[in-house]
């Protein structure tokens, strides 16, 4: 293994902040990146080499006109796994076994996390908004929340019982009461103990053993013993966030996030091993986006040295590696000014602000999807137990899309309730628009109901 090098941007380039985008981009839908392992398994499976958005546009179809053989043909294929009907949904007995077999330091962190999260996610959750205009009218903004909700839940390289707290606490806050879970069918998905625990704690009884873009669909369109939801939430591969994108309009979504990413922004105060850490914790999800901006030159060679060392250590040490060569940066800015400039620019999913002043900082901050303040805030807090969700935009689309909350779950619907005297005060202002629109029909049903008193 060669010296660990990385790739660096400073702000003599002229292009600097492009070459940064670009850096940046590489990880977006639009770039449809996909490991060689799945495009020979894409080849394998359609017979023909076709991009992550045409594999998505195929089985989502299949599913939406052959229903639950088309989820079943694709799990086996992409999976490896024949499921009968019968063996789609995860058995009561499963989840209490589960239950039962957990450490009890495991379930005492989750019930600790769910506590947490639950108590930020419900205090997000507003109350309906009134207008009362005294004998005239009332204007009220009514909040309901969704009827059903889908999670999907990676189940590839690692299990993740934290995705399961960080989309489904989010929804029971606001007050979802059916929640459906898909994950593969696999040790580190559906058929992992850890994760059938944490649904028994949760309360959570309807899971399903299937991933990938057809369990999108099925969620979306539902199939024989998948009931369809209203909205679908939660991370995955290229091939997830894609079907999601696909069956939009059919049923809301959360987020398009894609690989995950995180910009530290740091200076001479922040300690090089502190932020070494921080940048090799995303590259180990593999692939993901890990970019150190500074205007401190010597925290370049300081911290990359310090990767160098930590990297040599670790378990995911060699794939941490490889993915910081290739998606990493260690950027040199000019000043604070441009570095913030820069990482607005970026929009990424986490931001660490390793900086004095960071809080001040961070009011400078317009595209982020969270922004971690001081040195004792590694982004490791946020994926795990602080509270707000770890659902967050990816590839700059944090400059028009937020992460996943409780709101997110509620529906609103206006409720406007008139009296007569209301009716005759805004009768005036009806006609006249009416008029200049040319719809007369909405102006005589304000009419009718004057005239006939």
């Amino acid at each position: 293994m060669g010296k660990f090098t990385m790739r660096r941007i400073s702000y003599t380039a002229p292009d600097a902040a492009d070459q940064l985008t670009h850096l940046c981009r590489q990880l977006s839908l639009q770039a449809d990146v996909v490991s060689p392992r799945g495009q020979a398994l894409t080849e394998q499976v359609f017979g023909q080499a076709l991009t992550p958005s045409q594999v998505v546009e195929r089985i989502c179809g299949d599913v939406r006109r052959q229903g639950l053989s088309a989820v079943l043909h694709y799990t086996e294929q992409f999976d490896k796994v024949r499921l009968t009907p019968d063996a789609l949904r995860v058995e009561a007995a499963e989840f209490n076994a589960a239950h039962r077999s957990a450490a009890p330091a495991f379930l005492e962190t989750i019930r600790r996390v769910r506590n947490n999260i639950l108590s930020f996610q419900m205090g997000l959750v507003p109350s309906d908004a009134v207008l009362p205009r005294r004998d005239h009218h009332e204007l009220r903004l009514r909040y309901r929340p969704l009827r059903r909700v889908g999670i999907c839940v990676p189940g590839g390289a690692a299990s993740y019982p934290s995705t399961i707290l960080m989309t489904a606490c989010p929804a029971q806050a606001a007050g979802v009461k059916e929640i459906a879970i898909v994950m593969p069918p696999t040790a580190m998905g559906a058929n992992n103990p850890d994760l059938l625990a944490t649904c028994k704690e949760l309360g959570i009884t309807e899971v399903y053993r299937v991933g990938g873009a057809q369990a999108v669909a099925a969620l979306a369109y539902g199939v024989d013993g998948i009931e369809p939801v209203d909205m679908i939430v939660g991370p995955g591969n290229i091939f997830v966030t894609l079907a999601k994108k696909y069956v939009f309009g059919q049923v809301a979504i959360d987020c398009l996030a894609g690989p995950s990413e995180v910009v530290v922004v740091a200076d001479e105060s922040a300690k090089p091993a502190h932020v070494a850490a921080d940048l090799i914790a995303q590259a180990e999800h593999d692939p993901a986006s890990s970019i150190l901006i500074t205007w401190h030159g010597p925290l370049l060679d300081q911290v990359e040295s310090a990767m160098a060392s930590q990297l040599a250590k670790l378990p995911r040490g060699d794939l941490a590696r490889a993915c910081l060569e290739r998606f990493g940066a260690l950027v040199l800015a000019r000043n604070p000014a441009e570095a913030l400039e820069w990482t607005n620019r970026i929009a990424p999913e986490h931001l660490h602000l390793a900086t004095k002043n960071a809080d001040k900082l961070a009011e400078k901050i317009h595209h982020a999807g969270a922004i971690f303040v001081g040195h004792y805030s590694p982004v490791a807090l946020g994926d795990y137990v602080a509270g707000p969700s770890h659902v967050l935009p990816t590839g700059g689309t944090a400059r028009f899309a937020s992460g996943l909350s409780a709101n997110d779950f509620l529906r609103r619907s206006s409720v406007l309730t008139f009296t007569q005297q209301g009716l005759e005060a805004m009768a005036g202002d009806v006609r006249v628009l009416a008029q200049k629109e040319g719809l007369t029909a909405h102006a005589a049903s304000v009419d009718v109901r004057l005239q006939s008193e």
